[in-house]
C-alpha cells in the first residue's frame, strides 16, 4: 500500500511540470513533428529496456493477433488523443490543458463504469458525484470566462483549442477501457513501448505525406534534442506510470489521482 501511494505522489509532481512542457514545445513544433519525435524517442528507449528483459513476452505479444488488434487500436486512439491534445494545447495554455484534465475525471469514471463491475463499486458513493459534478462545473466556468476574456481572432483560437481538448478527453475515456483490458495480460512496459511505437510511426507517416516534417530542417539542434528527451519523459512519466496505475489500482483511482495533477499545475 505505500508503495502505491509514493507511485501516485510521484505521477502528481512529473504530470505537473509534463503540461508546461508539451505547451512549451507546441509553440515550436507542429503537433505532427511534435508527436512522431516524442513517440519516436519515447519507445525507443522503452524497447531497449523490452529487449533485455521482456524479449520473450514481446514475442508470445507478437504471435497473438487478438492481442496485436487490441494495440494497434490503442496506438490509433492514443494518436487521435495526442493530435487532438497537442492542437488543443497550442492554441490555448497549459492551464485549460489542466482544467479539461479535471473535466477527463468524471466522463472516464462513468465511461469506465459502463464496462467493469469493480470500477462500478467505486463510485457508488453520493459524494463522487457531488464532487464530480462540482469540478465539471467549475472547469465549465472557467472555459467560459477565458473565452470572454479574449476578443476577435483570439477568441475564435480559444474555442478552436477548446473544441480539440474536449475532443482528446472523450478519446482518452475510450482509450483507458482497452488500456484496463489488456492491462490484466501484459506488463505495462510492453503495453507502452507498443502503444508509443504504433502512435509515432502514425506521426511520421503524417508528417512525411503532408510534407510537415520539412519543418524540422530549420528547427535548431538543441531544440530537437530537447524535444527527444521530452518525449522519454513524456512517456515515462505519462503514459508508462499512467498505464501501470490502471493495472494496479483501476481506472477510478487513476482519473482521481489525475484530478489532483491538474490541481497540481495551479500551484
Amino acid at each position: 500500500m505505500k508503495n502505491e501511494y509514493s507511485i501516485r505522489i510521484i505521477y502528481i509532481v512529473l504530470m505537473g511540470f509534463g503540461f508546461p512542457i508539451m505547451r512549451y514545445m507546441s509553440l515550436y513544433f507542429d503537433p505532427l513533428n511534435n508527436n512522431a519525435i516524442r513517440f519516436l524517442f519515447g519507445s525507443l528507449f522503452l524497447l531497449l529496456i523490452c529487449v533485455f528483459k521482456f524479449r520473450s513476452i514481446l514475442k508470445d505479444c507478437l504471435a497473438d493477433p487478438i492481442l496485436i488488434s487490441k494495440l494497434s487500436l490503442l496506438g490509433l486512439l492514443m494518436t487521435a488523443n495526442m493530435y487532438c491534445f497537442m492542437n488543443g494545447l497550442r492554441h490555448t495554455s497549459a492551464l485549460t490543458g489542466s482544467i479539461f484534465g479535471i473535466l477527463a475525471m468524471p466522463l472516464g469514471i462513468l465511461m469506465i463504469a459502463l464496462f467493469y463491475q469493480d470500477e462500478r463499486r467505486k463510485i457508488q458513493q453520493r459524494t463522487f458525484y457531488l464532487g464530480g459534478g462540482l469540478a465539471v462545473i467549475g472547469s465549465l466556468i472557467f472555459v467560459f470566462y477565458g473565452n470572454q476574456a479574449t476578443a476577435g481572432n483570439e477568441s475564435a483560437d480559444f474555442i478552436h483549442g477548446a473544441f480539440f481538448l474536449a475532443t482528446a478527453i472523450f478519446i482518452q475515456s475510450l482509450q483507458n477501457v482497452i488500456v484496463k483490458d489488456i492491462a490484466t495480460k501484459l506488463h505495462v512496459i510492453i503495453i507502452s513501448t507498443t502503444t508509443a511505437t504504433i502512435a509515432g510511426l502514425i506521426f511520421l507517416a503524417l508528417a512525411i505525406f503532408s510534407g510537415k516534417i520539412n519543418q524540422l530542417s530549420v528547427v535548431s539542434d538543441s531544440l530537437l534534442i530537447a524535444l527527444a528527451l521530452s518525449g522519454i519523459y513524456g512517456i515515462l512519466s505519462g503514459m508508462l506510470l499512467a498505464f501501470y496505475i490502471v493495472q494496479k489500482q483501476g481506472v477510478v483511482i487513476f482519473n482521481l489521482i489525475q484530478l489532483l495533477g491538474s490541481v497540481n499545475l495551479y500551484l
